[in-house]
């Protein structure tokens, strides 16, 4: 009720500004524990316990400053950054746009970040608190060195993560889901599985994979060969899309990353893809368009072990996440499972 108030207050703002508006706000509120929930939605992916599927997609909080605030309001987990090593501006201003008509979001923000070190300090800040933060790690655009990006982030931050995301997939870093392909993405996942180790010993937390959604069957299925052969804890499905769907907003010719309601059939279908390529051997984490129960649930159905989102939460405020909880509870109960993992790939 109160984003609903305060929505046209923000829509009145650039993006940008509202988006750091509601960081604002949410870092002034009072930190809330995770309410307990049905352990039927309880959910085991690589070793960690979700107490419900639904997350918050890497891009929300960029420099982990809100994550318990997110935890507070019901989602099961969140995950923070693109962080990068340094400190990065992005790229040039506007850089994210709302396409209203469309219930979607183009962004080409470029990992604007205000880099590791900054990162690392809030997350040793909430060391031993409970709830599961994963840590998006990527490469700085001028880096020399991107495997070296990967691997320093995932040393800094693997003692105080839930779980790595290796992002390859952000469509506005030029190059960088050219480390998708096969032979690149091995050398890098080893890179970041061998610092990994280096610094978290036996606690060491499982590393996630952030594909794009916009591969070629070939492509598919490289990415799965290789996650299972590296045994990655989870594919993380989809990114944003470079792709053009028939839209009506204004915005629509902006160059950058597609999200949002246009992305929803697209991101499905490659998850379904992954799905098949696995053999429902590696857990997946859907994302892109997921706005309602019955999406996350779809995704569910068709394979996903837990859902993301983001630019819905830019229509909708933060209180959707225990919105779609909820109503994931009823429609478990009215479809006869007994659990989420009962659940998943059961389309």
């Amino acid at each position: 009720m109160l984003f609903r108030l305060l929505r046209p207050a923000l829509f009145a703002l650039d993006p940008e500004a509202g988006h750091r508006l509601a960081i604002a706000g949410m870092k002034a509120l009072p930190t809330r524990t995770p309410m307990p929930l049905p352990g039927a939605l309880g959910v085991d992916v690589a070793g960690l316990r979700f107490p419900n599927p639904v997350g918050v997609a890497a891009g929300f909080d960029k420099n982990a400053e809100v994550p318990d605030a997110l935890l507070g309001m019901g989602f099961g987990f969140t995950e923070v950054g693109s962080i990068t090593p340094l400190p990065q501006a992005g790229n040039p201003q506007p850089r994210l746009f709302r396409l209203v008509e469309d219930g979607a979001v183009i962004n080409r923000m470029g990992f604007n970040n205000e880099g590791g070190d900054a990162a690392l300090v809030r997350l040793q800040a909430r060391a031993g608190r409970s709830g599961i933060v994963g840590v998006n790690i990527g490469a700085n655009k001028d880096s020399a060195d991107r495997v070296a990006d990967y691997a320093v982030l995932a040393k800094a931050t693997a003692p105080f993560a839930s779980y790595l995301c290796v992002n390859v997939s952000s469509p506005n870093t030029p190059g960088l889901r050219a480390l998708q392909d096969e032979a690149a993405l091995a050398g890098l996942i080893d890179a970041v599985i061998a610092a990994r180790d280096e610094a978290g010993g036996e606690t060491a937390p499982p590393i996630f994979l952030k594909v794009a959604p916009d591969l070629e069957p070939a492509d598919v299925d490289a990415i799965a060969r290789i996650a299972l052969e590296k045994r990655l804890g989870a594919l993380v499905v989809s990114n944003t899309t470079i792709s053009r769907p028939a839209l009506r907003s204004h915005h629509a010719g902006e160059s950058g990353g597609l999200s949002g309601a246009p992305l929803r059939a697209l991101a499905l279908t490659r998850l379904r893809d992954f799905r098949t390529a696995t053999g429902g051997a590696i857990p997946l984490v859907g994302v892109g368009g997921i706005a309602t129960a019955e999406h996350a649930w779809e995704r569910i159905r068709a394979g996903a072990s837990l859902v993301q989102l983001y630019s819905a939460m830019v229509y909708e405020g933060p209180g959707l996440g225990a919105r779609i909880v909820r109503g994931l509870e009823a429609l478990m109960k009215r479809d006869g499972f007994a659990s989420i993992a009962e659940a998943v790939g059961s389309e």
